[in-house]
């Protein structure tokens, strides 16, 4: 990558953008940092086809749009991460005229897995709830049957949700649509939960 900005090793915007427009692989900006982002496993990416397929599914006709992976989303004016899913359902604002960096997304998916899990919770999470337009926000487990969703109420407080039951249901009320656990784990197969050696049988 190209010499840093700053004597913290920093990166303007600016300097990101131009670095990533012309990137093979993808990278988030957060705060002047710049992370490489890990290739996806095959749970991860039928996980978020099935749910960009059930969005787009529903929504057509309707004047929203559902984006998967790579619509680069300024999160903040100092975040632009990309979503795994991502619904607008205004009128599509873009930063420039570039047209690839979205302004006002409506609801957003993070897949979590190992080794992003601890970012999509911690600096995504509250960079995505800082950006008003945002309404709800969702996590989507890839290693067992869980979904948890945040709501953004006319206060600005968030409600929390989780569903776990394979036959369960969410409502994207914000979007109009619902996504059942059977429709996002499609195809899907977790591992066997470990089995636990009963105390009888430890060695002494």
């Amino acid at each position: 990558m190209k010499q840093m900005s700053s004597e913290e090793g920093l990166y303007t915007v600016e300097e990101y953008l131009a670095f990533e427009r012309v990137a093979e692989l993808k990278h988030e900006y957060i705060s002047g940092e710049v992370v490489a982002m890990a290739g996806a496993t095959r749970e991860h990416i039928l996980i978020t086809g099935n749910i960009a397929q059930r969005l787009r599914n529903q929504l057509e006709g309707k004047p929203c749009e559902t984006y998967s992976n790579d619509m680069r989303v300024r999160a903040t004016p100092t975040t632009y991460v990309y979503p795994d899913v991502v619904v607008v359902c205004d009128e599509p604002q873009f930063e420039d005229s570039e047209f690839d960096i979205l302004l006002n997304p409506t609801v957003v998916f993070e897949v979590l897995s190992k080794s992003t899990e601890a970012r999509d919770r911690g600096e995504k999470f509250s960079d995505y709830r800082a950006n008003k337009n945002v309404k709800e926000i969702i996590f989507v487990s890839q290693h067992r049957s869980r979904v948890e969703q945040y709501v953004r109420q006319p206060n600005d407080e968030w409600t929390f949700h989780e569903v776990t039951d394979p036959a369960g249901l969410i409502t994207l009320a914000s979007i109009e649509c619902t996504l059942s656990l059977t429709e996002i784990y499609e195809r899907v197969q977790f591992p066997p939960p470990r089995q636990l050696r009963s105390v009888e049988s430890q060695p002494q």
